[in-house]
């Protein structure tokens, strides 16, 4: 005791911390979060299942079976429980975050806290990097003879692993020592059967977003290490999710990123990347490639598919390469900037510079602001009175002075001609992304080559979501031509797809009627050989 506060329990001969010690030194134990629901099962007697563990963004500490570890909840550095953990890092993951993680020896709110001051856990704030790989020997216990007062030296533990503790006697003082099989024993309030009733309440209890995250984390993994290969690097993220991970979800379960805590793909590749299993580049503006991914991560390696998985996947697995071929066109909408010019003509209407609209919500806007102010020509309603916003708005210098009247359709076809363009582009699955200027259209072109051997050369694929490995390798088949994945002269990290002899009826073919791509899209169908002569 300190004072009031229990500081060391101890367990047949084994000392641990209490959570009111781990308060004052959060970083002594390698930390595991979980959900805050889940305290309330954990201070009832429950241990603590791996699905209710949070995979943290820096990923988990490396622990071994054995470990004593301190439980934390998510948000907050201080923990909440004192627990030994029943598999090593590596373990966890290869079960597919399943099963007993730990088994709870203390926690907040049980009959040991009851016996301090009953004070709250204090806030303390997530650090940026993971801090229990690493030692910190200064912040480790040893508790002094007699003395009511606790020390803490780093000379006695220099060799000891601060993961485990127990007890060990050394010239009349207890050492924190490491010992593993100490772990299996409880406090003894709560019978085993009863508790392991709440142990499958506590694995039940999961919410429908701790779930998703679970099966997001299982499909990433597999995907990564028994589906992509070194040769499709760089891999649009896009295509990765379509392709790859949908092809690992278990029968009867369906990736929805809206229903995780990342809420968009790109924020759960972040926290991959946070972890250096993986890394993603912007190739092109706006679409994002998985350009390098370490094989040999830790938790790469340890990943094994679930059991009972590989019946339904080898069901699946005839189909892998239909699946493989579905994709869905994105949906791409023009949208509209206010610009500074155009600021006096929106404001009315609560819009400022840098506003993003639809085109309708342009023409909205425009009807409204000539009824506001009455400007419909009385004459003939086809017209459109000229006011001093609108001429200076609409109008260049040299018609100011020659123009009164505007026609509707050329009313807003200026003012949308005047406006910053933009497009929205929504992918299957994600969230929209909005990007500067128009679309670029799918380029397809006709080059000679040595020989007057001609090829056809597509470009900007990625920006529709399009895999050009995948393009390619597709058209090799189908044409039985040589195709190839080539930089794209005077760019960075931009590739296209070229492919021997002209194949724009393929191609054609391929993004129009299997792709479902507008045609508006696609630029140099015209350059397609005319039918019946050979080329």
């Amino acid at each position: 005791m300190n004072n009031r506060n229990p500081v060391l329990f101890e367990i047949e001969k084994a000392l641990y911390p209490t959570v009111y010690t781990l308060w004052v030194y959060p970083n002594l134990l390698p930390a595991f979060s979980t959900w805050p629901s889940v305290l309330q099962k954990l201070a009832g007697g429950a241990d603590l299942m791996l699905p209710g563990v949070v995979v943290p963004s820096s990923g988990f500490p490396q622990v071994e079976r054995g470990t004593l570890c301190a439980i934390t909840l998510l948000g907050n550095r201080a923990p909440v429980a004192v627990a030994i953990a029943n598999m090593s890092t590596a373990e966890m993951l290869a079960a597919g975050m399943k099963g007993k993680g730990f088994a709870v020896l203390h926690t907040y709110m049980d009959h040991l806290w009851e016996y301090g001051d009953k004070s709250c856990p204090p806030t303390l704030a997530p650090l940026v990097t993971d801090c229990a790989e690493k030692e910190s020997p200064e912040d480790e216990e040893e508790m002094e003879g007699k003395e009511p007062a606790i020390s803490f030296s780093a000379d006695p533990l220099q060799h000891a692993d601060v993961g485990d503790l127990s007890l060990k006697e050394q010239d009349s003082c207890a050492v924190l020592v490491g010992k593993e099989e100490l772990g299996e024993n409880r406090a003894a309030e709560t019978a085993e059967d009863a508790n392991t009733v709440v142990q499958r309440e506590a694995e039940d209890s999961r919410t429908p977003q701790e779930q998703m995250d679970a099966l997001f984390n299982q499909c990433f993994f597999h995907a990564l290490k028994f589906k992509v290969k070194k040769s499709d690097l760089p891999l649009l993220t896009s295509t990765f999710l379509r392709s790859h991970m949908f092809s690992c979800c278990p029968a009867g379960q369906q990736l929805d990123i809206k229903k995780s805590s990342y809420k968009k793909f790109s924020k759960f590749l972040q926290c991959m990347q946070h972890q250096k299993i993986l890394q993603v580049k912007e190739l092109n503006k706006g679409v994002e490639s998985i350009v390098e991914v370490d094989w040999k991560h830790p938790d790469v390696k340890a990943f094994a598919v679930p059991e009972g998985f590989s019946s339904v996947s080898a069901a699946q697995d005839s189909k892998s390469e239909d699946r493989e071929q579905v994709y869905r066109a994105p949906e791409i909408i023009p949208l509209y900037g206010v610009s500074t010019k155009m600021i006096p003509l929106f404001q009315e209407s609560g819009h400022r510079k840098g506003s993003i609209l639809s085109s309708s919500e342009v023409r909205n806007i425009i009807i409204n602001y000539v009824k506001t102010n009455e400007l419909v020509d009385e004459t003939n309603k086809n017209f459109v009175k000229v006011n001093a916003v609108l001429c200076d708005c609409l109008l260049d210098k040299s018609e100011q002075d020659e123009i009164s009247n505007l026609k509707w359709d050329d009313l807003l076809s200026r003012c949308l001609e005047r406006l910053q363009p933009l497009h929205q582009v929504t992918f299957f699955g994600q969230e929209p992304i909005v990007r500067k200027g128009n679309i670029e259209p799918i380029d397809i072109t006709i080059a000679q080559r040595s020989s007057n051997k001609k090829v056809t050369i597509i470009k900007n694929l990625e920006l529709y979501g399009l895999d050009p490995q995948s393009v390619a390798n597709i058209l090799q088949q189908k044409v039985q031509a040589s195709a190839t994945i080539t930089p794209v002269p005077g760019t960075k990290d931009r590739v296209q797809v070229q492919i021997q002899g002209n194949q724009i009826h393929h191609l054609a073919k391929m993004l129009l009627e299997e792709y479902q791509l507008p045609r508006k899209y696609i630029q140099g169908l015209e350059k397609a050989p005319k039918l019946g002569r050979k080329k």
